[in-house]
Protein backbone atom coordinates (compact mmCIF):
# COMPACT_ATOMS: atom_id res chain seq x y z
CA UNK A 1 0.00 0.00 0.00
CA UNK A 2 1.09 3.33 -1.24
CA UNK A 3 0.07 6.83 0.55
CA UNK A 4 -3.16 7.94 -0.79
CA UNK A 5 -5.62 11.35 -0.09
CA UNK A 6 -8.54 10.89 -0.98
CA UNK A 7 -10.73 14.32 -2.48
CA UNK A 8 -10.40 16.54 0.23
CA UNK A 9 -14.03 18.58 0.37
CA UNK A 10 -14.07 22.57 1.21
CA UNK A 11 -16.96 24.02 3.28
CA UNK A 12 -17.22 27.26 2.77
CA UNK A 13 -19.98 29.83 5.38
CA UNK A 14 -19.28 33.16 5.10
CA UNK A 15 -15.97 34.07 6.15
CA UNK A 16 -15.24 30.76 7.85
CA UNK A 17 -13.75 27.70 5.68
CA UNK A 18 -13.68 24.11 6.66
CA UNK A 19 -10.59 21.76 4.81
CA UNK A 20 -11.08 18.39 5.59
CA UNK A 21 -8.81 15.99 4.18
CA UNK A 22 -8.66 11.55 4.49
CA UNK A 23 -5.27 10.19 4.21
CA UNK A 24 -4.23 6.56 4.04
CA UNK A 25 -0.97 5.97 5.12
CA UNK A 26 1.25 2.34 5.04
CA UNK A 27 2.32 3.64 8.36
CA UNK A 28 1.46 2.49 11.66
CA UNK A 29 -0.34 5.19 13.55
CA UNK A 30 2.58 5.22 16.14
CA UNK A 31 4.70 6.57 12.99
CA UNK A 32 2.16 8.95 11.98
CA UNK A 33 1.59 10.19 15.97
CA UNK A 34 4.92 11.47 15.74
CA UNK A 35 4.59 13.51 12.44
CA UNK A 36 1.49 15.36 13.75
CA UNK A 37 2.40 15.61 17.22
CA UNK A 38 6.01 16.40 17.54
CA UNK A 39 8.02 19.12 16.84
CA UNK A 40 10.89 17.31 14.70
CA UNK A 41 7.70 15.42 13.22
CA UNK A 42 5.59 18.67 12.10
CA UNK A 43 9.31 20.08 11.10
CA UNK A 44 10.12 17.36 8.39
CA UNK A 45 6.77 17.92 6.18
CA UNK A 46 4.95 20.93 7.21
CA UNK A 47 6.37 23.44 9.50
CA UNK A 48 9.19 24.62 12.26
CA UNK A 49 6.97 23.97 15.70
CA UNK A 50 8.88 26.63 17.92
CA UNK A 51 6.76 25.70 20.98
CA UNK A 52 4.94 22.50 21.22
CA UNK A 53 3.84 21.49 24.68
CA UNK A 54 2.51 17.83 24.78
CA UNK A 55 -1.18 17.97 26.52
CA UNK A 56 -4.52 19.92 26.30
CA UNK A 57 -4.16 23.34 27.11
CA UNK A 58 -0.22 23.49 26.64
CA UNK A 59 1.31 26.13 24.38
CA UNK A 60 1.62 25.91 20.66
CA UNK A 61 3.71 28.09 18.15
CA UNK A 62 3.78 27.19 14.36
CA UNK A 63 6.36 29.24 12.59
CA UNK A 64 4.04 30.01 9.48
CA UNK A 65 0.97 29.91 10.93
CA UNK A 66 1.05 31.56 14.73
CA UNK A 67 1.00 30.50 18.26
CA UNK A 68 -2.47 29.52 20.41
CA UNK A 69 -3.20 26.27 22.65
CA UNK A 70 -3.49 22.37 21.83
CA UNK A 71 -7.11 22.49 22.48
CA UNK A 72 -7.48 18.57 21.93
CA UNK A 73 -4.74 16.06 22.63
CA UNK A 74 -5.23 12.20 23.14
CA UNK A 75 -2.15 10.36 22.89
CA UNK A 76 -1.75 8.09 19.31
CA UNK A 77 -4.98 9.48 18.26
CA UNK A 78 -5.86 13.19 18.31
CA UNK A 79 -3.68 16.49 17.99
CA UNK A 80 -5.52 19.77 17.36
CA UNK A 81 -4.25 22.91 17.80
CA UNK A 82 -6.43 25.84 18.26
CA UNK A 83 -4.16 29.57 16.61
CA UNK A 84 -4.95 33.15 17.11
CA UNK A 85 -5.03 33.81 13.37
CA UNK A 86 -5.23 30.77 11.87
CA UNK A 87 -8.00 28.81 13.32
CA UNK A 88 -8.39 25.25 14.35
CA UNK A 89 -6.14 22.37 12.88
CA UNK A 90 -7.31 18.89 14.14
CA UNK A 91 -5.28 15.89 13.33
CA UNK A 92 -7.31 12.70 14.04
CA UNK A 93 -5.53 9.35 13.57
CA UNK A 94 -7.44 5.57 12.86
CA UNK A 95 -6.03 2.15 13.36
CA UNK A 96 -5.72 0.73 9.82
CA UNK A 97 -4.45 -3.17 10.81
CA UNK A 98 -0.88 -3.50 12.04
CA UNK A 99 0.98 -1.54 9.40
CA UNK A 100 -1.29 1.03 8.49
CA UNK A 101 -3.14 4.15 9.44
CA UNK A 102 -5.90 6.78 8.14
CA UNK A 103 -5.62 10.67 9.28
CA UNK A 104 -8.49 12.11 9.02
CA UNK A 105 -7.19 16.39 8.70
CA UNK A 106 -9.39 19.05 9.54
CA UNK A 107 -8.62 22.52 9.24
CA UNK A 108 -11.30 25.28 9.97
CA UNK A 109 -10.16 28.82 9.24
CA UNK A 110 -11.36 32.31 8.58
CA UNK A 111 -9.98 34.55 5.83
CA UNK A 112 -8.15 33.33 2.12
CA UNK A 113 -5.06 32.27 3.88
CA UNK A 114 -5.37 28.81 3.11
CA UNK A 115 -6.43 26.62 0.06
CA UNK A 116 -7.16 22.79 -0.79
CA UNK A 117 -4.21 22.63 -3.00
CA UNK A 118 -2.11 24.12 -0.40
CA UNK A 119 -3.02 21.58 1.83
CA UNK A 120 -3.25 18.67 -0.68
CA UNK A 121 1.16 19.42 -1.36
CA UNK A 122 1.66 19.28 2.44
CA UNK A 123 -0.10 16.06 2.89
CA UNK A 124 1.93 14.65 -0.26
CA UNK A 125 5.35 15.58 1.84
CA UNK A 126 4.27 13.92 4.60
CA UNK A 127 3.24 10.86 2.67
CA UNK A 128 7.30 11.10 1.05
CA UNK A 129 8.35 11.73 4.37
CA UNK A 130 6.87 8.71 5.87
CA UNK A 131 8.14 6.56 2.76
CA UNK A 132 4.21 6.01 1.48
CA UNK A 133 4.79 6.91 -2.31
CA UNK A 134 6.59 4.48 -4.39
Amino acid sequence: MSGSIAQGTSQTHGNEHILHFVVELPRPMEDVWAAVATAGGLASWFTDADVLEHRLGGAVTLRDLGSGQVTAWDVDRVAEYTLEGAGRLRFHLEREGDDASVLRLTHEFQGEGESEQRWRDRLERLIDTLGGNG
